[in-house]
């Protein structure tokens, strides 16, 4: 795990599906998904919250903590989801990295997210490790994105 793989808001752009496809050219095999290098490396200051927050728009802040407001309603509903669709809390993950450091926070993360079977990263989206759990995402329309549409 990379400390500019954690976004503003949270999130762990290791363990998302369009990261991890970009990361493993997944579209070799058939796919037509847009790749994304992560939120802090493409420039972007945070994908999910940037549009509505200034500080997180101009990059003034690195993490939602430091922000007067946090949380906002933003970032809580944000948490919302993402709790509920991918056993992830954004939330826990910036209290976390507030708390305890970064450093902790992202062997933390090495180890929840880890393949026990090939030791790479599990993506949090669908549960599955696209190193060796590629087929049964391919086979499994329940794990494509065109279940979402």
């Amino acid at each position: 795990m990379e400390e500019i793989l954690i976004a503003p808001c949270g999130i762990n752009c290791k363990l998302c599906i369009a990261y991890q496809f970009k990361e493993k050219d997944i579209n070799k095999r058939g796919f037509h998904r847009t790749y994304c290098p992560g939120c802090i490396p493409r420039g972007k200051n945070c994908l999910h919250m940037g549009d509505s927050c200034e500080l997180l728009k101009h990059g003034k802040v690195r993490f939602c903590y430091v922000c007067e407001k946090y949380p906002c309603k933003r970032l809580i509903a944000l948490d919302k989801r993402y709790k509920l669709k991918y056993n992830l809390s954004v939330l826990e993950n910036l209290n976390y990295i507030r708390d305890k450091g970064m450093e902790k926070f992202l062997e933390k993360e090495d180890r929840k997210w880890r393949c026990n079977k090939c030791n790479d990263v599990i993506c949090c989206h669908n549960g599955l490790c696209l190193n060796c759990e590629l087929e049964v995402f391919i086979k499994n329309r329940r794990y494509r994105w065109d279940h979402l549409k």
